[in-house]
């Protein structure tokens, strides 16, 4: 088998599992792609599979017109090849070999009989414009509804900048170089790339490559991370010296980028799932940094916390990821309404828990990466409403939306994620 078979097989498994079998993207894709040796298929994989999901509405509208009989129920893999073949026309690719990849790939899953209507509704679609779709019929009604509920004047955009293809972003490793002079080495990579006026560390590249192309990726130079996150060490802003906690802080972005900005900190990364933490535990490694990675669940605090104050604590609490649906679209897939209930729920319970743990004159930081504001400001403002020591500090006006309760980047905005971010002060 070829490797062009190979990786539209897998870019079509991955879609199956996700669309058919109710399992993550992060999930398929993490046991699919270590069975391509190539990192170039592994990077076509992941871009095939974000792309279909994102245009899947579409794509099925064209699909369903075009076709004379519906695709039955068994018929699964079948379309998820041709979500596949779809999403590299759209991607670019050169249409021939991509037909012909997805074709043969057809064939090798077991659906030769079928290989030339594949052929034929792939050849229609380099000849013919897609059917358009609302960006928002991809969403479930009753989180567009709340969307539309929380953001009247944004919805549109929101939903349009949800279906796009997001940027890449770096964080400089400002710890080894600064970021000016890891500019010159993209430039010298032939990798363009614009920095963010408001962000000492991040650059956005003009075109997304692999992390093995970047410079001194494994040496620790630089990270991939949205701006968006990036900004929440700003948010922070830890004194020289201040013993620090990342209450969630799997995958360890944020966690990294405070010790990269400071060696002086102390800081403490917790999460309750003990193979994240490793994961974790690896990227501080490659980044060269000494922090403490601690498993614990950050609703209890009894259970791992020596009773020594902290001087600065980040909650960047489990969400919807309503925020970050262009990065991770299968969101719209598997999230249900009673989630955000109980998200809701335990985003109270980590500020209750992790309040008494900050020292008086402290600063805590409540981050998500959603865009409902009963995760978002509502939180905030409940919660500073039954806590008597706690103040809301001014966030400026790069943050986002002046919530009342907190500032809100949308999705798009500035080329960032959608992102919420509330700074509380002790008393």
């Amino acid at each position: 088998m070829s490797d062009g078979v190979a990786s539209r097989m897998t870019a079509a498994n991955v879609l199956e599992d996700v669309l058919h079998h109710g399992r993550s993207l992060k999930a398929a894709l993490g046991s699919a792609l270590p069975t391509l040796p190539d990192p170039r298929d592994r990077a076509l994989v992941e871009a095939i599979a974000m792309t279909a999901l994102r245009q899947r509405v579409r794509y099925n509208a064209a699909l369903d017109a075009w076709m004379a009989r519906p695709l039955g129920q068994r018929d699964g893999n079948l379309r998820s090849m041709l979500l596949v073949g779809l999403a590299q026309l759209e991607m670019g690719l050169p249409a021939h070999a991509a037909l012909a990849a997805t074709v043969d790939a057809a064939r090798a899953l077991g659906r030769a009989h079928q290989a030339g209507m594949v052929n034929a509704l792939l050849r229609r679609a380099t000849r013919e414009a897609l059917p358009p779709a609302a960006p928002e019929a991809a969403w479930p009604t009753w989180l567009a509804q709340q969307i539309r509920s929380d953001w009247p004047q944004q919805a549109d955009a929101i939903f349009a900048a949800s279906a796009e293809m997001p940027p890449l972003w770096l964080r400089v490793n400002r710890r080894w170089i600064v970021r000016d002079d890891y500019w010159n080495l993209l430039r010298e990579a032939g990798i363009e790339a614009t920095d963010a006026p408001y962000l000492a560390d991040a650059l956005r590249l003009h075109a997304a490559v692999p992390v093995q192309q970047l410079p001194g990726f494994d040496a620790g130079l630089v990270s991939v991370q949205d701006a968006a996150a990036q900004a929440i060490a700003d948010a922070l802003t830890p004194a020289a010296g201040s013993r620090v906690l990342d209450a969630c802080a799997a995958p360890g972005g944020k966690a990294a980028h405070l010790a990269e900005r400071d060696a002086s900190l102390r800081i403490t990364a917790l999460d309750v799932d003990a193979r994240r933490m490793r994961r974790m535990q690896d990227s501080f490694t490659r980044l060269r940094l000494g922090i403490e990675v601690r498993v614990g669940d950050a609703t209890s605090p009894a259970a791992w916390w020596d009773g020594t104050p902290f001087d600065a604590i980040l909650i960047d609490a489990p969400c919807s990821a309503s925020g970050i649906v262009r990065r991770q679209p299968d969101v719209l897939l598997h999230r249900r309404e009673a989630d955000v209930v109980a998200l809701a729920c335990i985003q109270a319970q980590l500020l209750d828990a992790l309040w008494p743990l900050l020292a008086p004159g402290g600063t805590l930081v409540y981050a998500t990466c959603s865009i409902v504001r009963a995760e978002n400001s509502a939180q905030i403002e409940a919660f500073l409403a039954r806590t008597a020591d706690a103040a809301l500090a001014p966030l400026a006006a790069h943050f986002g939306h002046d919530t009342g309760f907190g500032h809100q980047r949308l999705p798009g905005e500035d080329g960032m994620d959608g992102f919420f971010c509330a700074r509380l002060r002790k008393r």
